[in-house]
């Protein structure tokens, strides 16, 4: 009986993974091959591509809105490191600038690449591959999350540790729930509460908070008595739980939420830009997309409206431009609202 539900456990986690895989990017799967393409430029990460859908296929162009990989994908990501999973017959591989498949569309589920390795899924499980699409760390476990700081969050019969690039556990599955590191620490859910670990296993802030997030900028959102608030790397709180919803530290502010409406605080948790938004996203080159009256727009770090809301959809601006969403079709704005690449995609992401 025990194998049973362990068996229907795991086809639950093999639906949410698909499930967290189509929310993480809001993308939306023919045979193996070689792309076709038009591009012409030398390959170089100084190529910045972006993933768009036409007509239900995906595809990529570049700064000047031309298509430079032909869209014949049923699902495309950013590229990291050189590569960008794809999605073929339904199974996950990897191109590289030039439109070029480089490991063959071969799995279940894909990662970015991160620190030289990608997690991808066989069977329900999960390992990790290396860029010439070999299988470094054989898929065993039944989660698993890319590389950071030199080790992998895994889970393993229903607990989460952490494993280094030899595939070696390094702090074994033990806990109920966990982060990936960030800033030398991780949080870890111990006994239903919230606390941080170092790499060397040690408990540097014990398990505390009703919530937890990853330390960026040298602090981290924790959750108390169903406010927010934020801790420095000793524990102890900087900035005191008020929030109804905190996020990360970008670029010296994150946004948080009060009475219902979103707002930025500093690292000393002054209100740096009132709360009055119906939707905030965070700082990325300077700017930050905001929702006014149902429609997007962006602000600058002093609160200022830089680009009037009026569209319907928009996301981070990478590498001086950002998607929007007009009349139904997604282009790409540059950083003083005017139109780089008219709206006439399905879909657009960020350049990478």
């Amino acid at each position: 009986m025990a194998s049973y539900f362990i068996r229907i456990h795991a086809k639950i986690n093999h639906v949410l993974r698909q499930i967290k895989q189509i929310l993480l990017s809001v993308f939306c799967a023919s045979s193996k091959g070689t792309a076709e393409t038009k591009a012409t430029e030398t390959p170089s990460d100084e190529i910045f591509l972006a993933p768009v859908k036409i007509d239900g296929k995906w595809g990529y162009i570049n700064k000047a809105g031309k298509i430079v990989i032909k869209p014949q994908f049923e699902d495309a990501r950013w590229f990291q490191e050189g590569l960008a999973r794809i999605k073929l017959g339904g199974r996950w591989g990897y191109i590289d600038k030039t439109g070029k498949i480089v490991i063959s569309p071969q799995f279940d589920g894909a990662g970015d690449f991160q620190e030289g390795l990608a997690t991808i899924e066989l069977g329900w499980k999960c390992g990790f591959i290396d860029k010439t699409g070999n299988i470094v760390i054989k898929p065993q476990f039944e989660d698993a999350w890319n590389f950071k700081e030199g080790l992998a969050m895994i889970v393993f019969n229903e607990r989460y540790g952490f494993i280094d690039k030899t595939g070696n556990i390094v702090i074994k599955p033990q806990f109920e729930d966990a982060g990936r590191f960030q800033e030398g620490l991780a949080a870890i859910k111990l006994g239903e509460k919230w606390g941080f670990i170092d790499k060397n296993r040690n408990i540097i802030i014990k398990p505390q908070f009703d919530s937890a997030g990853d330390f960026e900028e040298g602090l981290a959102n924790i959750e108390l008595g169903e406010k927010w608030g934020y801790i420095d790397k000793s524990g102890n709180i900087a900035i005191k739980p008020q929030f109804e919803d905190a996020e990360d530290f970008k670029e010296g502010l994150t946004r948080i939420s009060l009475g219902g409406k979103y707002g930025y605080i500093d690292k000393n948790g002054n209100i740096a830009i009132e709360p009055q938004f119906e939707k905030t996203g965070d700082f990325q080159e300077g700017l930050a997309r905001i929702k006014l009256g149902n429609k997007y727009g962006y602000i600058d770090k002093n609160g200022n409206i830089a680009i009037e809301p009026q569209f319907e959809g928009a996301w981070l601006f990478q590498e001086g431009l950002a998607p929007i969403q007009l009349g139904g079709k997604w282009g790409y704005i540059d950083k003083n609202g005017k139109m780089a690449i008219k709206p006439q995609f399905d879909w657009g992401s960020e350049f990478s």
